[in-house]
Order: C-alpha cells, then sequence, then structure tokens
C-alpha cells in the first residue's frame, strides 16, 4: 500500500506525517491486502484568516473495488483527519462486506436457494 500525503497552504511536520501513516495503516488493516494506493490532500483554505477551514481529502484505490473518496472540513486538522479517517474505514468495510456477500450468492440468492431445492427434495 503506498501511502501519498500532500499539503496545499500549509506545512506537514514529520511528525504530523508520521502520524497521519500510524493511523491509516491501523484504520485500513483489514482491507490493506486489496489497497493499492491511499493520497491524503490536506489544505487550509483561508490561510492565516483563520476559521473552519481545514480540509482533509483521502482518495483510497482498492484494487476492483470502486475508488473510495471522502473529505472534511473542519477548524481543527486532527478532527478533520481523524473524521475522514474514520469514514474512509467504514466504507472499506461496507464494501468488502458488499463483495463477500455477492461471492456467497447473496443473502438469500441462489446458493441459499440452491441449499433449500435440495433439502425440499431429499
Amino acid at each position: 500500500m503506498i501511502i501519498e500525503i500532500q499539503a496545499q497552504g500549509m506545512s506537514i511536520t514529520p511528525s504530523l506525517r508520521d502520524r497521519i501513516r500510524r493511523r491509516l495503516l491501523f484504520a485500513l488493516h483489514h482491507g490493506s491486502d486489496r489497497i493499492t494506493r491511499v493520497t491524503v490532500r490536506l489544505a487550509d483554505i483561508n490561510g492565516p484568516k483563520g476559521g473552519r477551514d481545514k480540509r482533509c481529502h483521502i482518495t483510497v484505490s482498492a484494487g476492483r473495488l470502486k475508488n473510495i473518496v471522502v473529505e472534511e472540513v473542519q477548524a481543527d486538522l486532527d478532527i478533520a483527519i481523524n473524521r475522514t479517517v474514520d469514514r474512509v474505514k467504514h466504507t472499506l468495510e461496507r464494501r468488502l462486506d458488499q463483495k463477500r456477500v455477492n461471492l456467497q450468492g447473496g443473502r438469500g440468492g441462489p446458493g441459499l436457494r440452491a441449499a433449500a431445492d435440495v433439502l425440499a427434495s431429499g
């Protein structure tokens, strides 16, 4: 998994870069075998004016799964990062669960119906 962290209108300290990287690795460990790239874009929208202007935009590329794109804007950069990572984690888990259900024939899908037909005829 390649993790790319970019910043616009702000600088990223090595400790912030490391914190983001560790947070992503922990949050996305269930799907890490499918994830090829994670791009994190941080921005200070209003610059020195302040206000609710810290943006965290994360894009996750995970093989055959559709790209996951999540963005949060908050006054505090850490809150924006944490909320974005949480939303990415939940979206990835939901998509992996859906894929698993589809591979197993779905809920009440052909796989279960075929088993029920065998039991009914036997």
